[in-house]
């Protein structure tokens, strides 16, 4: 079918986007619309001693000032606990914490009237330590620990003949998504609020304005705006419930629209951390055992702190075959900016850890690096550290051997370390070759319901597809037409603006949307398929079970019998179906596993790097990813190409710096990512082992590629340098001066594991319960 699953479609927003005539949240506009503005905290932990409005207020053209007590329904909100207040309520426990907002006649008036809001605030000690957080006085109620998670399995005193330990350190990363926060707000007829905003989950954030505005879901109806980027940073709450309080309080229709520093000081970003890892293998590199423990920072509000932690610790295993180990892990309340969701959630810090784990083992054994993954590799009916069998394609020796396959570059670089000019000598640029590879779950996990719900309607061949799936830029608009040609035989689809007027489809996260979404619209295209074909056996006298639609035709037994578009003549067919994975269970559960799906992913990154100045330049990247099955070559390669540019950013460059709970460089100017003159060429295979129960075997592809690629820039950059460079992202000043502590390598007696496999597991103990300090076991203290 032209158009259907398994060719290049184009993106039906491509066109509007490249002609600069795409309409993105921040053109959202109405008559007599206000502009609000937001009061934030310059202090990362203070009391609020007063705050004084009148002044805000006086000033011509200002229409509201709301501080917390003007908030009608309940003040807290959150994605897993409702830990945060929509307006600061005494306290303030991060740099930007929303104090009061404004709405005014046009942006000057309403930034003017915000700074004119006198807030007191009584300084109290920042707690910006994770380390310290374990043990400290609580900053908030509800404690620091946000989760406290600890298994094991096998026998973990068990040991080979060599063992490698060492501390690894992650920055944190921004989202760094290209357009601002926006939204526009107004109030309804009803008594109740609209909202068009630039989001990844809809129906969450019509839940949390609901409790703001103490408003039931029916009077709360949000649209999706053109969103320009979001990777994870769009998933929690930031204007919305603001602007929705002030469109309720002064009756019209109230904008906000970030600045770039607030769009840094208002999302989430990438948890930081510190992991320590401990591997022993046997003389033949298998891995023996395996002791991870992680303390990941996130900040002042819980957002999705609780689950990331879980994602870290679960897959410190990698895909590897691991019979014995013991696992740790704490996400920690801190004065630092909060932190949430970002593409890959959790697993590019696991990832990070895990792979130069191998590499110091290989090193050890004298090994090359594909070997000793190879040796390892998991395979389908292996059981995870954490009790789950993998009982679906496991096809970790494939992506292995598809990558060993891709030719290395040949020849030198297109550009030397430094770019123009003659920043690097030639003498000093050396050539490093580092391999990764991963595993990433897909979906949700640990129980939380995982569904979508689509609406499907066909006339005259023109098929309308609805559901409330946030496009963000990861090409479900795409995926819905090309399954609308491929089921129904549509000559036209439609993928009408997401709403709240629909089922929710969940959140744009997770690699989900495609094996979630993607399945509710085949089965209600499916659902109105049988409906046209029973149309067209009535009409024509034939069996509606031997009819089939083949490339926009009606078949039976291979002959046409009519088009599509002419089978029931303006007739409008119509169908709703849901999804639902089938369920997962808590860590530690007996009832079943945790995870809905896998996938894996292997890279080679090749580099050059001048070892005086410490400057490096990304030549190319081989990627050969198990993807399911290829649902559109050019979006999935735009996929692993633009995921493949994020890991490199985290690996070579982008870190969000805090000082004292202050971040330092929210801006594009100081805060770096990768450009096109950056990007290395790609070069991209993919192992397609159908995902069983999918349509088409499809599964998410969106989030391996960064979590492989940060570790495979790494493991080049280790490679050409011989330097251990153990923190991400690697900085001029690590190459230049040599930094960062080598992996601790002994040589031991073998000590052969009991004769067990039991996992033994405990979650959400008190911090009381966690070792006092990350630095026990050779495992220094946290960023």
């Amino acid at each position: 079918m032209t158009g259907g699953v398994g060719t290049s479609v184009r993106r039906p927003d491509g066109p509007a986007k490249v002609r600069g005539e795409f309409s993105y949240a921040g053109d959202l506009a109405a008559e007599g619309m206000l502009v609000g503005s937001t009061v934030r905290s310059p202090h990362p932990h203070a009391r609020i001693t007063g705050i004084d409005t009148a002044a805000a207020r006086a000033i011509s053209g200002v229409h509201a000032v709301l501080t917390s007590a003007d908030v009608p329904g309940d003040l807290y909100f959150g994605l897993t606990l409702r830990d945060e207040p929509a307006l600061a309520d005494g306290v303030v426990r991060y740099a930007g914490e929303p104090v009061a907002v404004v709405a005014a006649v046009d942006a000057a008036t309403a930034r003017r009237a915000a700074r004119a809001v006198a807030v007191e605030y009584e300084p109290l000690p920042p707690l910006t330590d994770p380390q310290q957080s374990l043990t400290a006085p609580p900053l908030h109620p509800d404690g620091n620990v946000y989760r406290h998670v600890s298994y094991s399995c096998g026998d973990p005193d068990a040991r080979g003949v060599v063992t490698v330990e060492n501390t690894y350190r992650i920055g944190m990363q921004d989202p760094a998504f290209l357009a601002p926060e926006a939204g526009l707000a107004w109030p309804t007829p009803d008594g109740g609020v609209a909202l068009d905003v630039a989001t990844q989950w809809l129906h969450s954030d019509q839940t949390q304005i609901g409790w703001a505005t103490g408003l039931p879901p029916e009077k709360v109806h949000l649209r999706l705006a053109g969103v320009g980027g979001a990777f994870g940073g769009r998933e929690d709450v930031t204007l919305q419930t603001h602007a929705c309080l002030l469109a309720l309080a002064t009756g019209r229709p109230v904008k906000f629209e970030y600045t770039r520093e607030e769009s840094f000081l208002a999302h989430r970003q990438r948890h930081p951390g510190t992991i320590w890892l401990r591997h022993s293998a046997d003389a033949d590199g298998r891995i023996v055992c395996v002791e991870g423990r992680v303390l990941l920072d996130g900040g002042a509000y819980a957002s999705t702190s609780p689950v990331v932690i879980t994602n870290t610790v679960t897959l410190l295993q990698g895909p590897y075959r691991v019979d014995n180990g013991r696992f740790e892990g704490w996400s920690v309340r801190t004065n630092n900016p909060s932190c949430g969701a970002m593409r890959g959630f959790g697993v590019p810090q696991a990832a990070f850890a895990h792979e130069a784990q191998l590499d110091a083992l290989a090193g050890a054994l004298g090994m090359d690096p594909l070997e000793i993954r190879l040796r390892n590799a998991l395979q389908r009916g292996d059981v995870a550290t954490f009790g789950q069998r993998f009982d679906a394609p496991t096809p970790v020796r494939e992506v292995i051997e598809g990558l060993r396959a891709i030719p290395l570059p040949a020849g030198p670089a297109r550009r030397a370390p430094g770019g123009v000019g003659r920043a690097a000598e030639p003498g000093s640029v050396r050539r490093g070759i580092g391999y990764a590879v991963t595993i990433k779950n897909l979906a949700f996990s640990e129980g939380h319901v995982d569904e979508s719900t689509a609406e499907v309607s066909l006339c005259d061949g023109h098929a309308t597809v609805h559901t409330a799936c946030a496009e963000v830029g990861q090409g479900f608009v795409t995926v819905a037409e090309q399954v609308a040609r491929t089921v129904l035989g549509a000559t036209t689809v439609e993928v009408t603006q997401p709403d709240t007027l629909i089922a929710s489809a969940g959140s744009t996260s997770a690699s989900r949307q495609t094996m979630a979404s993607g399945t509710a619209v085949h089965r209600a295209c499916a659902a109105v398929r049988v409906r046209l074909l029973a149309q067209v056996a009535r009409r024509h006298g034939l069996d509606a079970a031997g009819l089939t639609v083949v490339d926009g035709t009606v078949c039976a037994a291979g002959r046409p019998v009519t088009p599509v578009a002419a089978a029931a003549p303006g007739q409008t067919l119509r169908a709703t179906e849901h999804f639902q994975h089938p369920a997962t269970y808590p860590l530690g559960s007996a009832e079943g596993g945790m995870y809905v799906a896998f996938s894996f992913s292997a890279q080679r990154a090749v580099v050059d790097v001048d070892v005086e100045l410490g400057l490096v330049s990304v030549v190319q990247v081989a990627s050969c990813q198990d993807v399911g099955t290829v649902i559109n070559p050019t979006q999935l390669l735009g996929q692993i190409e633009g995921g493949i540019v994020q890991g490199m950013g985290l690996a070579l460059m982008e870190e969000v710096v805090v000082a004292d709970g202050l971040i330092t460089n929210p801006d594009f100017q100081d805060y770096l990512i990768p450009t096109i003159v950056d990007a290395p060429e790609v070069v991209s295979t993919y192992v397609t082992d159908p995902e069983p129960g999918m349509p088409h075997g499809w599964k998410g592809a969106g989030e391996p590629p960064l979590c492989t690629a940060v570790p495979a820039v790494a493991a080049a950059v280790r490679d050409a340098t011989g330097l251990p460079l153990p923190a991400v992202p690697i900085k001029p000043e690590h190459v230049a001066l040599g930094l960062g502590a080598a992996p601790t390598v002994t040589w031991t007696t073998p000590r052969p594991a009991a004769p067990s496999r039991a996992v033994n597991i405990v979650v959400d103990e008190e911090a009381r319960d966690a070792p006092g300090t990350m630095a026990e076991e050779g495992a220094p203290g946290g960023r």
